[in-house]
């Protein structure tokens, strides 16, 4: 908005705003609230109306959007703007303030998400590509018969070597071929969880240049793991063989 828009909003505005004043007001523009500093009503040219708080911090002028009007009502703009302004008397920049709440939000979601709801969102994004229904079916088998038992219900942020162990060692050497194949396809789900953010660090799920060095044979066991005539390279990824 020009300045000479803000400054007849201003003049348009100084005594603090009423439900119907925000109800009713159609013309583009900001419109400064007398009952509550730095609370601004932006009326857009499409006719959407939106919170906005005003506020410099170290000389910076900044702009934090509250919420649409009809979800935010204007007894809760005031109260986000207030709480803005409590963070700003101690030198904190609100904006950033949320941003770190969102994301210690997102972490802590992430934490919910089990190594099961990661395989089967891995599963309804992938399996559709695999052509062989045989592999298809032996993906969901291995893992619901040996990977689910022990670690379907834990967060995917937890996984670590000591677990994936618990799940190889005991069928690594009477069942090699289906423990290459069943360490593949955890390599698989750890690495998409790592892609969602659901995880972060190693995979301990990996061969080359860490299980390979605990499990005999392990360096090779991607040849076991992958479908018959597929490239091992970058096996397993995300569009790799389902086998």
């Amino acid at each position: 908005m020009a300045i000479a828009e803000t400054i007849e909003a201003k003049r348009r505005r100084k005594a603090p705003f009423t439900a119907i004043f925000v109800a009713t007001t159609r013309k583009p523009g900001r419109y400064g609230d007398g009952g509550c500093k730095g609370l601004w009503l932006q009326v857009s040219p499409e006719g959407t109306k939106s919170w906005l708080l005003r506020y410099m911090l170290r000389g910076r002028a900044r702009a934090m959007g509250l919420g649409p009007v009809e979800l935010v009502s204007l007894a809760e703009a005031r109260e986000r703007a207030r709480a803005a302004r409590r963070l700003l008397l101690d030198g904190r920049d609100p904006i950033e303030a949320r941003r770190v709440l969102q994301d210690a939000q997102r972490v802590e979601a992430a934490r919910g998400v089990t190594f099961r709801d990661c395989a089967e969102r891995y599963l309804a994004a992938h399996e559709a590509s695999w052509r062989n229904q045989k592999h298809r079916a032996q993906w969901r088998s291995t893992l619901s018969s040996y990977a689910y038992p022990l670690i379907g219900d834990l967060p995917v942020s937890t996984i670590d070597t000591a677990l994936v162990l618990c799940v190889l060692e005991p069928i690594w050497s009477k069942r090699p071929e289906t423990a290459g194949r069943v360490r593949g396809r955890i390599e698989a789900v750890l690495d998409c969880a790592t892609a969602r953010s659901y995880r972060a660090g190693d995979n301990p799920a990996r061969s080359r240049g860490h299980l390979a060095k605990l499990l005999p044979g392990a360096i090779q066991d991607q040849a076991r793991a992958a479908p018959p005539g597929a490239s091992l390279q970058g096996y397993p990824g995300f569009h790799g063989g389902a086998g």
